[in-house]
């Protein structure tokens, strides 16, 4: 039972991880049907800015871990907002009155140019960061074995949810959540009555990339490597867990994210780690067979 509670800890903490990713996809889905595969990227870049800044603030001489980690994560958040506007204004918003294939495409081909940006920028060698949030509770230990939350563990889950209930809030009580659920209804409505289209697109994108920039930073924190790939693997289990839990539905991404964390940590524990991808995957599979549109997914009505 001890075993048990510690992969659930664990797993709940990977999947708040994915949960945050997963957001980024389905707003962006939700609002313009694109899927945009180089949101995987963005998170990578993320950990990538988290990991400098902990080092410049090093080289600065900056040590009390609160103002340090708010300085982090501040500074991941606004670089990654920055590359999501980018990719927005660049590689989509020119594509957006044509095939949803052309613009897939132009996903991925951002994907592919911010993973060798990055490896051109940084090196193709795994960046390494000491641990800087140690230590944490022990919950039990009845028979040698110690049930352990970390602290990291902890902040990641309490940060997690606060997010997922300040954007919930964000999307359903204020006018840019109004926005942006008319433009997910109809952009062509949407713009005859005043609502800037442009604008309520890139400030999703920016936001879905300032989530991502959150993940990235915990990521850094959580395993202590990173490197240029990380984006494309995190990237394909948070589409997952956003198809998993319902694509459009912000708490259908939570939802999926914790599943796909939870399987693939008890996968692990209990079976062999080497198919622990294949088991989140064959889960989403069973789903999608007898519920297509995801967990907490609804059906889309065809407009015409």
């Amino acid at each position: 039972m001890e075993y048990f509670l510690q992969q659930l800890i664990n797993g709940l903490a990977l999947g708040a991880i994915y949960g945050l990713i997963a957001i980024g996809y389905t707003m962006v889905y939700g609002i313009i049907g694109m899927i945009n595969f180089a949101h995987g990227e963005v998170y990578m870049i993320g950990a990538f800015v988290s990991l400098i800044t902990f080092l410049l603030l090093g080289v600065l001489g900056i040590s009390w871990m609160p103002l340090t980690l708010l300085i982090v994560l501040v500074s991941a958040m606004f670089f990654t907002a920055v590359y999501g506007w980018t990719l927005e204004r660049i590689a989509y918003r020119p594509l957006r009155a044509s095939p949803r294939l052309t613009a897939l495409i132009s996903a991925i081909g951002m994907s592919i140019f911010l993973q060798n940006y990055v490896q051109l920028l940084q090196g193709a060698r795994v960046k390494s960061l000491p641990p800087v949030l140690p230590g944490g509770f022990t919950l039990t230990e009845p028979d040698g074995f110690a049930v352990q939350i970390s602290y990291l563990q902890i902040g990641i889950i309490v940060m997690t949810v606060v997010l997922m209930v300040a954007f919930s809030l964000l999307i359903a009580r204020t006018s840019m959540g109004r926005a942006q659920r008319a433009c997910e209804q109809d952009m062509k409505m949407a713009s005859l009555v005043g609502i800037d289209v442009d604008r309520t697109i890139s400030t999703t994108f920016v936001i879905g990339a300032a989530l991502a920039a959150v993940a990235g930073m915990m990521v850094t924190l959580y395993y202590g490597v990173i490197d240029f790939y990380i984006g494309f693997l995190a990237g394909i289990k948070a589409f997952t867990a956003a198809v998993l839990g319902g694509i459009g539905s912000l708490p259908g991404a939570m939802l999926g994210g914790v599943l796909i964390g939870l399987i693939e940590v008890f996968w692990s524990a209990y079976f062999t780690i080497e198919y622990k991808d294949v088991a989140a995957f064959g889960i989403l599979v069973l789903v999608l067979i007898f519920r297509p549109t995801g967990l907490l997914g609804r059906p889309e009505a065809e407009k015409v």
